[in-house]
């Protein structure tokens, strides 16, 4: 029996632009004329759905015929194949949206339309508008519970869409952050339905508790309005964290605490006054007035392009504490104060380093 000759393939170029995948292969029984006796390369089968150049007779054209392949089935750039799979998953995802053949947990997250949707839509917001800039991605754990404590500023909470996309896209295990917000969110039409949908839920121990013990990881900015809502002349100044029940759930879940430092979002709307009139008729905590709103209209409510830094600290554990702990007020207001000067702490020192507010 001759010896086997290994016959070269072109290299694999990946179809999609990005990440590889292993190249498609027509198969066939081996015959009589399936080797090359002068050891040349055999022509590469074209991939399902495309045109096949007619092969010529002669074996010395055998090497142009391999590079007939039409244009259409591949792109200059390689990417035709990638738009082809893009298309055929949005195409599914829009049946599975429509059939209602898709998950949602018991607090209504749906994580489908928060990957493929709503974090497609914030993430320009955060890369390109903002140029979100993280540190520390590494202290949040990789599995397991654990409570994201941070500042809340801006007069609209955007801060707290951004944490969630920073955490998502820049730790290794792209864990999901499930935010605790106000009543108010959940009061208002259709920002109601995409928070649930989001992984958003009520700001309540309950609540809270059940998703760490589930080994979700928890966000909480227990500032609430009055961080949003202070001020610019307070701005980057924390206000009081509550009673610490974020710190009774952390220890009753075990779960570390990881202080987080947002540095930015203060200037986005900068609140130079409060129509507080205005603010009851509406029924919200506040009616911002700000060097651009109302005075330009809808104008007015675009974000200014600040510079952003997102930084966690390290952890806190509270796997350590007995159980009775929780109800110790005394050490809950030794945590709150140690999280709530780690917060405060390392805002100034960002702040410090930062060359300026756009830059």
């Amino acid at each position: 029996m001759a010896d086997a000759k290994v016959i070269p393939f072109d290299d694999d170029r990946s179809r999609s632009g990005g990440a590889s995948r292993p190249a498609r292969r027509r198969t066939g029984a081996a015959g009589p004329g399936s080797g090359r006796g002068d050891g040349s390369a055999a022509p590469v089968s074209a991939l399902p759905g495309a045109q096949v150049p007619e092969q010529p007779a002669e074996a010395g054209e055998a090497g142009e015929a391999e590079h007939e392949e039409p244009r259409h089935a591949m792109g200059a750039d390689g990417s035709s194949g990638g738009w082809d799979r893009r298309i055929a998953g949005g195409l599914a995802f829009l049946r599975r949206r429509v059939t209602g053949d898709y998950d949602v947990d018991e607090f209504g997250y749906d994580k489908e339309l928060t990957d493929q949707v709503l974090m497609s839509v914030l993430r320009p917001l955060a890369d390109k508008y903002f140029r979100v800039e993280v540190k520390g991605i590494e202290n949040i754990p990789s599995d397991g519970g654990a409570l994201v404590v941070a500042n809340h500023s801006g007069t609209l909470p955007l801060d707290g869409l951004m944490l969630q996309v920073a955490v998502h896209d820049h730790h290794p295990a792209e864990r999901h952050l499930r935010l605790l917000a106000a009543d108010l969110v959940f009061h208002l039409p259709v920002v109601n339905e995409l928070a649930r949908k989001a992984g958003h839920t009520l700001a309540c121990a309950e609540d809270a508790q059940r998703l760490l013990e589930r080994g979700e990881i928890v966000g909480v900015m227990p500032e609430g309005f009055k961080g949003i809502g202070k001020p610019f002349g307070d701005r980057y100044k924390l206000q009081r964290f509550g009673r610490g029940g974020f710190v009774s759930t952390a220890l009753r879940a075990g779960a570390p605490i990881v202080p987080c430092s947002i540095v930015g979002a203060e200037e986005i709307y900068p609140m130079i006054g409060n129509a507080k009139t205005l603010a009851r008729l509406l029924g919200f905590p506040y009616f911002p007035i700000t060097p651009t709103f109302p005075w330009l209209g809808p104008l007015g409510a675009l974000p200014l392009p600040t510079k952003w830094t997102i930084q966690f600290g390290e952890p806190i554990p509270t796997d350590g504490y007995p159980p009775e702990a929780a109800e110790d007020p005394m050490l809950m207001f030794n945590l709150t104060d140690q999280v709530r000067e780690q917060i405060q702490h390392t805002l100034y020192k960002l702040l410090v380093q930062r060359r300026s507010v756009f830059f």
